[in-house]
């Protein structure tokens, strides 16, 4: 007979908890992708060839709040459950840090507990690969709102296709061939007079063409990126120049 053991206080790490085996996805991939790093917290589930739910609310302040309801929501619409999926997909930016980090953060959770793989996807390349999916094809540019003013941006030669890595810039000093470009983004809705063929769809970030491109890249046996926040700049907290410490060394 097995007695009730309790681990005592021995200044000894418990060891790890025993997993328990998870028998495969029978109906191959599916993958459960989120974005939080532009206004729109958004939510989708594709099992390979297709969406199956997707979920977008817009709010640039409640991001902790929306996205695991908005997980819970393209679950249950898809009739799947969180044992099905066999991979993650997370936006990892660029964007501002409180955002970001909601959609990072999450995804290592999801990814840890559930023993699969998490999968980084550039936030611009998914609005890129949504652009194509409505039907933009040639060279043009990806903006996103950076706020103090500036733009995260790329330029894409298709929509799978970036042309530059991605940047941080106040859009008047962007060059025309940047600018003129057909524009597809948030930021890009922001400054008109800069980007002048701005086209309005998409609007925000998709994370079904996220989960799209992320199939593509797994066919092709392409990498991924880490899945590690894309920031850009430097926080806006920074200790102060001089600064001088008042405790003795």
């Amino acid at each position: 007979m097995f007695r009730n053991t309790r681990f005592r206080r021995t200044g000894r790490s418990r060891p790890p908890p025993v997993r328990p085996h998870r028998a495969p996805y029978s109906g191959g991939v599916l993958l459960l992708a989120f974005d939080t790093a532009t206004p729109a917290v958004t939510a989708a589930l594709h099992d390979g060839e297709r969406v199956l739910a997707e979920s977008t609310v817009v709010d640039a302040r409640r991001h902790g709040e929306l996205l695991v309801p908005a997980v819970d929501r393209v679950m249950a619409t898809a009739g799947r459950t969180l044992a099905d999926l066999t991979g993650i997909v997370v936006g990892v930016g660029p964007g501002p840090y409180t955002g970001l980090r909601v959609g990072l953060v999450t995804a290592a959770a999801f990814g840890d507990a559930l023993d699969i793989p998490v999968h980084g996807v550039c936030t611009l390349d998914g609005l890129a690969w949504a652009a194509g999916e409505a039907g933009l094809e040639g060279p043009f540019t990806v903006a996103t709102d950076a706020r103090r003013k500036e733009v995260y941006w790329a330029r894409y030669d298709g929509p799978a296709q970036r042309a530059t890595e991605p940047a941080v810039d106040r859009p008047a000093a962007l060059t025309e061939e940047v600018t003129t470009l057909p524009s597809v983004g948030p930021g890009a809705v922001l400054y008109p007079d800069v980007f002048t063929a701005h086209r309005p769809d998409p609007a925000h970030q998709s994370a079904g063409a996220l989960a799209a491109l992320a199939v593509r890249r797994l066919a092709a046996g392409e990498p991924f990126a880490p899945a590690l926040p894309m920031y850009l700049r430097r926080p806006d907290a920074q200790v102060p120049a001089g600064y001088k410490a008042v405790l003795p060394t």
